[in-house]
């Protein structure tokens, strides 16, 4: 392909892609095929001639297509949806077309100070206070790792990676019971191991970690010998929105010294809203809180939020300099690969810079007041219905209800879920809260408007009579 060629695609990429969003209702929401149909519709090997871009975009629509499951279509209420404006896919396409390795201010300083102007933006959007400094991290998932590892650190004196950590007592990491799987494999991945990894009880209607118990296991743990060394909390857990009570925690994390990290990667979005900001009280007080713009402000995956209030903490645990990646003759340069564990970092900014302004705070803060007003409504409007009990109230957008019934309600609620899925309609999801499955429905999808709330309902009702 020459570059004319790519221009004459690249305008047929863009309309397919108009086309592709605004009929989107008219697809399944989750791929209806079935397991190895497209592997098997690809061939074995590689072809040894070129082929046409005419036949690569055919197959892209015959082989490819049927096995997506469409992540931006309105009627996604399944996980915490991956968002994709079209500013930011724009966005996306200018990157992608400049290409650029952003690990270092020098290697691409537009890179490296929009980051830091976007991360400023973000942090007066949601209320933190000017004492946080930010980087964009791929996911939440790294954002966290990242704390662990500044806890395991921090907690033996910096000396960790040298030394390993058979040199120190085990450290405790402490947690809710309802936080997201990413925290246990950040535990796996900075070695100190599950058994480590002290999940604590939590109860209320927001799940909150009981911070009496927290303080009991702390105490107990230096007793027998542990080194306890951090505290990570959430605001709007995946199960069912858990939030945690910030302040309790942060009292008992100055209290003893210990590192504590806020996952907020789905709910912190909402704090764009002032009058959402009640959910995480006291987030001022904690070391490290993250978010994902790719969940619920449009710009496209990935793009982590993470926020320190001493990030040299962050660089003394990932920064290595030899000489090959050093700034010369440049005092106080920000590389961002000491920020975050790769060393290659993407260019991340360029899509939130455009997005902020494409749609300004004051349009992105009216589609997530609009997500959860319309969310908690068909809430209301399910709990009227005979068929259905609400099981955990909504927090922010996102709520749990079961299908009543006799017999293994659980499995009858799966029997529910499949077919809904399978119908294709809408796309929702499963859990457990307090043993007992439950059905999610979590609204975030970018487009989404109040007539997808209403196609919920009928499809939910709906196949519901037919459930038996």
């Amino acid at each position: 392909m020459d570059w004319d060629e790519f221009a004459t695609w690249g305008a047929k990429a863009a309309d397919w892609g108009k086309e592709y969003h605004q009929n989107l209702r008219d697809r399944p929401v989750r791929s209806q095929v079935a397991l190895n149909d497209t592997l098997n519709a690809l061939p074995k090997t590689a072809p040894e001639s070129a082929e046409t871009m005419a036949d690569i975009m055919a197959d892209f629509e015959n082989i490819v297509m049927p096995g997506i499951t469409h992540w931006q279509h309105p009627r996604f209420f399944a996980y915490f949806p991956s968002n994709a404006a079209p500013a930011s896919i724009l966005a996306e396409f200018l990157t992608s077309i400049v290409a650029p390795q952003c690990m270092l201010w020098q290697t691409s300083p537009a890179a490296t100070e929009m980051e830091i102007r976007m991360m400023q933006w973000l942090r007066q959007g949601i209320g933190l206070p000017d004492t946080f400094s930010g980087v964009i991290q791929d996911s939440a998932s790294s954002a966290t790792l990242a704390a662990v590892l500044v806890m395991r650190e921090r907690a033996v004196n910096w000396e960790g990676n040298v030394k390993g950590l058979s040199h120190f007592a085990p450290l405790r990491i402490y947690c809710s019971d309802q936080v997201h799987t990413s925290i246990d494999r950040a535990i796996w991945v900075a070695g100190i191991g599950q058994d480590n990894l002290v999940k604590i009880s939590t109860s209320g209607p927001m799940k909150a970690m009981d911070s009496s118990a927290l303080q009991a296991v702390i105490d107990a743990d230096r007793a027998a010998g542990y080194l306890p060394a951090g505290i990570i909390a959430a605001t709007g857990a995946t199960g069912m929105g858990a939030c945690d009570d910030l302040n309790a925690i942060a009292d008992i994390s100055e209290r003893e010294g210990l590192y504590t990290h806020l996952d907020a990667a789905w709910a912190g979005t909402a704090m764009i809203c002032p009058e959402f900001r009640t959910m995480w009280e006291g987030v001022e007080r904690f070391d490290s809180v993250v978010f994902n713009p790719h969940k619920w402000l449009g710009a496209q995956f990935d793009c982590a939020a993470h926020f320190l209030r001493d990030p040299d903490a962050l660089r003394q645990t990932l920064a290595i300099r030899p000489e090959y990646l050093r700034t010369h003759g440049t005092e106080d340069v920000t590389d961002f690969s000491e920020w975050s564990v790769p060393l290659g970092r993407r260019f991340r900014a360029l899509k939130l810079w455009f997005v902020m302004r494409n749609y300004g705070m004051e349009g992105l803060r009216s589609r997530i007041r609009n997500h959860v007003k319309w969310s908690q409504a068909f809430c209301n409007r399910l709990r009227q219905h005979d068929d259905f009990e609400i099981i955990t109230n909504p927090i922010l957008s996102l709520w749990t209800f079961r299908m009543k019934g006799a017999g293994d309600v659980d499995s009858l609620n799966q029997k529910l879920v499949d077919a809904i899925n399978d119908d294709g309609e809408i796309y929702i999801t499963q859990t457990f809260v307090d043993g007992q499955k439950v059905i999610r429905f979590q609204a975030g999808q970018f487009d989404c408007e109040e007539r997808d709330f209403d196609a919920a309902y009928d499809a939910i009702t709906r196949i519901a009579a037919k459930i038996t």
